[in-house]
């Protein structure tokens, strides 16, 4: 009966995604719908640029922007699981170069991940978006002060989560990139997906950015900027690796993604008030918070687990729930946030399609988020 469901629920939305992709002109994009067993369902639609010679299929890697984090998370979990190092470790003990006009030594890497460091929400991004390498940012952080306590609210970061990747390396001696490889995309089996610019721009089946100009998305080169910081915003993947990775949060390869492991990353630290004034998700959520690499979103009595992701040209969005077994992804080439839309749509009809299996346990600290943090 639940797969018979799962299957309806995936039928509707592939409808609605397809009417909703050419109503709002899209150039590209993709979905999947997965649960613990596998691929229900993946879709696609348009092409990967604006000569319209190749249509986007299953395998057509996108970049999935912000939704890296929840990789990243994955990877240091892992990690802290085989004793590299522990959740509650200062940042400092493994980059001596992290520095802030402050007491450096009080940021942990939970905080890092959790996004709770207490540093200015999006700390030099700017200068990410200018092409600085990350060796020339964190030179910056020497002016950056608390404006609370690390762990005590909530503050997005990109450069400053991934300090998270000179911890790996420091600790295991191997490359970032390398050991996603080793410990989720090759166990997981996701054959397209890959870390960094050089891997994206040289796989031919990859969909192209697009931007807005004069009402009509044109096609635009592909941005080597956020590449340089790999765990916020440099994997790239098809639909059908993300249905995998998805199908590995919900306890489908707990040989590789153990149930505790997703717990941890899942487990609701910080609120993030704004996320409860986001367009179309506003009027279904009752309450948000960060975990580690992933967020926390509570629509009532049920929850999911969810990240965003926008790079110039491209969104993602990536979003399951532990009570109903179901979880989707979806991909695109263009900055539209119809994705929004589509998101929280098959969220109201999964919750109307399908009935809750197990109850989420919600447990661990939640700080409270000062008024003024975004």
């Amino acid at each position: 009966m639940q797969q018979a469901n799962e299957r309806e629920l995936a039928i509707r939305f592939a409808a609605y995604f397809d009417n909703q992709v050419a109503q709002e002109n899209i150039t590209g994009a993709a979905f999947v719908v997965a649960s613990p067993a596998g691929t229900v369902l993946t879709g696609t639609a348009g092409y990967t640029d604006t000569t319209l010679t190749r249509k986007i299929d299953e395998n057509t890697t996108f970049r999935v922007a912000s939704v890296s984090k929840t990789f990243a998370a994955g990877l240091a979990a892992l990690l802290v699981r085989e004793g590299e190092f522990s959740w509650a470790d200062p940042v400092t003990a493994y980059v001596p170069g992290f520095k802030i006009n402050g007491d450096s030594g009080k940021v942990q890497i939970q905080h890092v991940l959790g996004q709770s460091t207490g540093l200015v929400s999006h700390a030099y991004d700017n200068l990410i978006e200018d092409g600085l390498s990350l060796d020339q940012i964190q030179e910056q952080y020497r002016n950056l002060t608390y404006i609370c306590a690390p762990g005590e609210c909530y503050s997005y970061q990109n450069s400053i989560f991934s300090l998270i990747e000179q911890v790996i390396e420091n600790t295991t001696s191997r490359s970032y990139s390398e050991l996603m490889e080793e410990k989720i995309f090759r166990p997981l089996d996701m054959k397209t997906a890959s870390v960094g610019y050089g891997p994206f721009i040289n796989n031919p089946n990859h969909a192209s950015p697009h931007v807005k100009s004069r009402e009509r998305w044109r096609t635009v080169e592909v941005k080597p900027n956020y590449y340089r910081v790999a765990p916020a915003a440099g994997i790239n993947a098809s639909v059908t690796d993300m249905g995998k990775w998805l199908t590995a949060q919900m306890g489908g390869n707990p040989q590789v993604i153990d149930p505790e492991t997703v717990e941890t990353v899942t487990r609701p630290r910080v609120k993030t008030i704004r996320d409860t004034r986001r367009q179309f998700w506003r009027d279904m959520l009752s309450d948000a918070h960060y975990g580690l690499g992933w967020r926390v979103y509570q629509m009532g009595t049920n929850r999911i687990i969810y990240h965003s992701g926008w790079v110039s040209g491209y969104r993602a969005d990536i979003a399951w729930s532990e009570e109903h077994k179901i979880g989707i992804a979806i991909l695109m080439n263009v900055e539209d946030n119809s994705i929004s839309e589509l998101t929280t749509t098959f969220w109201q009809m999964a919750f109307d399609v399908l009935t809750p299996t197990a109850p989420v346990q919600n447990t661990g600290l939640v700080a409270a988020a000062l008024p003024s943090t975004p």
